[in-house]
């Protein structure tokens, strides 16, 4: 079983807890000019440095109460800052399975080097899986949940990951031609986990869908279905993609499905 960074290799701050997004840096590239020395080349340093500076961008929410829960997916120990104050700060089942499936189906997905959006991250245990499995991830999720989950990506996947992953807002339906224009952006997938329950933005949540598919583009959703209002969603998806069952976790009720835009 291999781990990203064992806690001697981390940086003290990523060891104890959040801290300030230039804490972070500073640690990392301290200890990355401590690695290479000054005569090493500066183009490696440079490039860790700017995709450094890219992931962190927020800090987490100040909750009373944080866990460290651990994880083992495609041979390596994750662990997932979690908090159950938020919604968006704990690995759902959907979230569990769906990272089953990906390491499952690594080859046959093809997700070297592929370009992965991830909508509803969370803290980022789906974007972390992606990424570790070769994938060029982008993980978004709403603004007060953004500061997790770029630390949970940040101590999980930094020197194991051949791409660094990127967190962005996205908030369902609003800015998405204006934050992620199609002439600048395509995504081979988009990964969603347990993103239908009981709220008030689903129209919102598949216009989204809707919007980052492109021709080629495949959408992954897994969810435990719980209520009426989760088939009734269903029945919506399957409008707007040609949907395939791929697989169903009986002991979660987490169903898994793939769509691809219907273009008529």
């Amino acid at each position: 079983m291999d781990v990203c960074l064992s806690s001697e290799q981390r940086p003290k701050h990523l060891v104890e807890g959040p801290s300030s997004p230039d804490g972070w840096l500073e640690a990392e590239e301290e200890k990355t000019l401590q690695k290479d020395g000054a005569s090493g080349p500066s183009g490696d340093f440079n490039k860790i440095e700017s995709s450094l500076h890219s992931l962190q961008k927020f800090v987490p929410t100040n909750y009373a109460s944080y866990t460290q829960e651990n994880y083992l997916f495609a041979g390596k120990e994750i662990v997932m800052q979690e908090s159950i104050e938020s919604y968006g700060a704990v690995v759902w089942p959907g979230a569990m399975a769906l990272c089953q499936y990906l390491e499952k189906h690594t080859e046959e997905l093809n997700l070297q080097d592929a370009k992965i959006i991830e909508i509803g991250a969370g803290p980022g245990l789906v974007s972390t899986v992606a990424s570790i499995l070769g994938a060029q991830v982008t993980a978004t999720d709403m603004p007060d949940v953004l500061g997790n989950l770029q630390y949970n990506l940040l101590k999980n996947t930094l020197n194991c990951t051949t791409h660094l992953p990127e967190v962005r807002e996205l908030v369902w339906g609003e800015g998405l031609e204006q934050n992620f224009p199609k002439s600048t952006f395509y995504y081979d997938y988009i990964l969603a986990s347990d993103v239908v329950y009981h709220h008030y933005f689903l129209d919102k949540l598949l216009t989204t869908m809707e919007y980052l598919c492109q021709p080629g583009t495949v959408l992954l959703w897994a969810n435990k279905f719980r209520f009426s209002a989760d088939y009734e969603f269903l029945e919506k998806f399957k409008q707007v993609f040609d949907t395939t069952f791929l697989a169903e976790f009986p002991e979660s009720t987490v169903k898994i499905f793939k769509g691809t835009r219907k273009w008529d």
